[in-house]
């Protein structure tokens, strides 16, 4: 099986790495120069000091990519991933199923990322697409620590397909399901509340709160994700409580450590512009809010936050807000 990556940051190139060690073909497009040169000469990554098989081979032609591959994996930021898929669809000339790795939900349209894929490509361009999600910090699987991830599509064929293809007996678990849109929403949201978390710690509000903002939070991506047709008991599994569990915790998190930055005093603009990868907690919050607005959701501590962070209200007011609302049966 050829598997193609879009995108060869810290994640893509680990996936990749990871169905090397499966025994599939794999080639990794990157738009850096530098990382194409870096895995191919050296079998390295810039994110990492673990050598990468030396069957990865990383490639700066997007053309390249598309027509080697049977299965295409979607591994850039959301933020982009509308304006990569149009450029995909150029150079498709044969029916390709889709994996996406990446976690977000697109401002205004509200379209999680297999919903821009049913805009952008035909029947003709995409015979199936599948959302791999879970807890997965890259540091520990290109170390091939114990993962469990979950594959979601609304064709269970495929789901299984993608089960099959990155499932091992060392190291890697895949389950699969049906929520394909409860996965997505899941696993997006879950960055904002992690980055809310790292605000949390950064403040030293101590372990106590964070751990009721995290148990809150859940609650809150459960209504987000049951608003837009997903299914309740999919934030209970891996892409939900599990990914949230890691990612609002862990230093390896990228959305924690820029919360945990925001919470010390640094500027939300400044964290985000130098965090070497995208802090996508920060868009999500836009797209959460939004979401709030248009279905009439109760989600204070993503509105309070989103207040924080878009409209400047002062942190120790935030709190004040949320610690001083009407008590309640929980």
């Amino acid at each position: 099986m050829k598997v193609g990556f879009i995108g060869g940051g810290s994640w893509g190139s680990t996936l990749a790495n990871l169905l090397s060690d499966n025994n599939h073909e794999t080639l990794v497009y990157d738009i850096s120069s530098d990382t194409v040169k870096q895995i191919n000469e050296t079998h390295t990554h810039p994110f990492f000091e673990c050598v990468i098989n030396p069957d990865v081979v990383a490639t700066n032609s997007l053309k390249e990519v598309v027509e080697f591959s049977d299965i295409l994996v979607l591994s850039v930021p959301t933020k982009v991933i509308r304006g990569v898929m149009e450029e995909v669809k150029k150079y498709i000339t044969s029916k390709k199923l889709f994996i996406n790795v990446s976690k977000g939900i697109e401002p205004k349209t509200l379209l999680t990322v297999s919903g821009i894929a049913e805009e952008i490509f035909t029947s003709s361009e995409m015979r199936g697409f599948v959302t791999l999600s879970g807890p997965s910090h890259a540091e520990e699987v290109i170390k091939r620590k114990l993962t469990l991830l979950v594959a979601a599509s609304k064709n269970i064929k495929d789901a299984e397909l993608v089960q099959q293809i990155f499932s091992n007996n060392t190291y890697m678990r895949v389950y699969t399901s049906t929520d394909i849109l409860g996965v997505e929403v899941a696993g997006s949201v879950k960055n904002a509340i992690a980055l809310i978390s790292g605000v949390c710690a950064g403040l030293g509000l101590g372990e106590n709160a964070r751990a009721a903002l995290i148990d809150r939070g859940a609650l809150e991506i459960i209504r987000i994700c049951t608003a837009l047709g997903g299914e309740r008991d999919t934030v209970y599994g891996l892409a939900g409580i599990g990914d949230l569990i890691v990612t609002a915790s862990s230093m390896n998190s990228r959305n924690y450590q820029a919360g945990l930055k925001i919470g010390q005093g640094q500027d939300v603009n400044e964290v985000v512009n130098n965090s070497k990868m995208v802090v996508e907690g920060v868009r999500v919050l836009e797209s959460a809010h939004e979401i709030a607005l248009k279905y009439n959701l109760y989600l204070p501590i993503i509105e309070t936050a989103y207040k924080v962070l878009f409209e400047k209200l002062p942190i120790n007011e935030a709190i004040e807000t949320i610690i001083s609302a009407k008590l309640k049966k929980e």
